[in-house]
């Protein structure tokens, strides 16, 4: 888990690492997988973090039909172009749903 607090480590026994930094979370998530897939979820700090290192190969977006006016937009402040391509969205009531894959050049 990417945090400042690393000193709030729980005992290994509950599952969780606690790291700080993006790339000691990257690193230790892929260790962690082996072979197996990582996710990023998170806040848009994180996530705007793993599209500018180029490790995001999917995108999924949710939006919910509610206008709260504060938090933290997506994209603000970043720099980098994506070219996505919408695999699939759902959507019900509550939220609509849209994945994407990050094309790379």
């Amino acid at each position: 888990m990417l945090t400042h607090r690393t000193g709030d480590q729980p005992d290994p026994s509950a599952g969780f690492v606690f790291v700080d930094g993006f790339d000691a979370a990257l690193t230790t998530a892929r260790e962690l997988a082996g072979d197996g897939a990582v996710s990023l979820g998170g806040g848009g700090d994180l996530i705007r973090q793993g599209l500018a290192a180029g490790v995001v190969d999917e995108l999924a977006i949710s939006t919910a039909p509610v206008v709260l006016g504060g938090g933290k937009r997506l994209f603000d402040g970043f720099a980098h172009d994506l070219d996505l391509e919408v695999l699939g969205t759902w959507s019900s009531p509550y939220a609509t749903h849209v994945r994407y894959a990050v094309k790379r050049g």
